[in-house]
């Protein structure tokens, strides 16, 4: 007798194609997206006057750095980037004929590292905090915890908070990177 062959049994697929729809549809709804945040920047207000950019060079800090993240302030070589901050606190109290005046230029590379163009942006911003933070007779710690929206209004903290900023604004003037390969 001769064996009749079996018919395999096939799998319905036919829901498979919505099976996997609705997994990509999950995935897509569930994810998060991680977005890359750059350098966080508050620019000053806009203002309707011209402005006068007649600068005395007394009153301008020049920082720069090359590609290969060599310093150069104030035309003089710097091996270490924390000696910049209290270079900038001597120019904004002593060399610049007032803190009003003072206005510290950074520019860099293209080749600078990031890393590097950070650590110098931060120690020029702290070199303002340090100095806002002697003139409310509080530490730079105590300062950076202040923001004028979690103050009171008419809080005693508020006002020299407000004043220091008055005394020692932050004129810090960032260059779009150029390519000078050598200081």
């Amino acid at each position: 007798m001769p064996r009749k062959k079996r018919k395999m049994e096939e799998v319905n697929a036919s829901s498979m194609a919505d099976i996997a729809f609705l997994l990509l549809i999950f995935f897509l709804v569930t994810t998060t997206i991680v977005s890359e945040k750059g350098v966080n920047f508050t620019l000053p207000p806009k203002k309707e006057q011209d402005i006068d950019l007649d600068i005395h060079k007394r009153n301008l800090f020049k920082v720069l750095v090359n590609s290969r993240d060599q310093l150069l302030v104030e035309d003089e070589p710097l091996s270490d980037y924390k000696e910049i901050r209290q270079m900038a606190i001597d120019f904004i109290t002593k060399e610049a004929d007032s803190p009003k005046d003072a206005i510290i230029s950074y520019r860099t590379d293209r080749g600078t590292s990031y890393s590097l163009y950070i650590n110098v942006l931060n120690e020029l911003k702290a070199a303002y905090h340090t100095l806002r933070a002697e003139e409310m007779g509080i530490s730079k710690e105590e300062y950076l915890k202040y923001d004028e929206g979690s103050l009171d209004m008419s809080s005693d903290i508020l006002k020299k908070y407000k004043k220091s900023k008055e005394v020692y604004p932050m004129q810090l003037s960032l260059a779009e990177p150029t390519n000078f390969e050598t200081l």
